[in-house]
């Protein structure tokens, strides 16, 4: 039987296909974050992009999202083992530390909803960014990564 792709390429060799495939749809790159700088503690928010969709959590506008979000960051294999910001449950990020998929992820269970059924996907109840103020990000933490 052969091996999936993400098991036998380095994410430098993955095809643009391949690499978005591994994408597992959670979401939770697309919600605010916020960095402690002087202890490195990284803080999830409920506060959404807003450009993202967070019933069916995608971009709006993901091909033009770099152009209209300028702080949107995409993830390429040179950068993503920088983005310590990232969660620990991201594929990119898993594939990057040598750690492989997830079972939930859609690519080994073969399953979308997975992702849902392993609460790794956000809520779809989030804030979008236009409808509260950089000051009031702080009361919004959800959760440490």
């Amino acid at each position: 039987m052969t091996k999936p792709f993400w098991e036998t390429k380095k994410l430098s060799e993955m095809t643009p296909k391949e690499w978005e495939s591994l994408c597992d749809g959670c979401g939770r790159c697309c919600l605010y974050i916020l960095h402690n700088e002087e202890t490195g503690d990284v803080f999830e928010t409920d506060v959404a992009c807003k450009l993202f969709d967070a019933k069916k959590r995608r971009c709006t506008d993901y091909d033009n999202r770099l152009k209209r979000v300028p702080d949107c960051v995409q993830l390429t294999p040179d950068n993503i083992s920088t983005l310590h910001w990232m969660p620990k449950s991201c594929a990119y990020r898993r594939l990057a530390e040598g750690r492989g998929l997830a079972r939930w992820h859609p690519l080994v269970s073969g399953d979308p909803k997975t992702v849902e059924r392993a609460k790794i996907a956000v809520s779809p109840d989030l804030i979008p960014e236009g409808e509260i103020d950089d000051a009031t990000l702080e009361s919004r933490i959800t959760k440490a990564r």
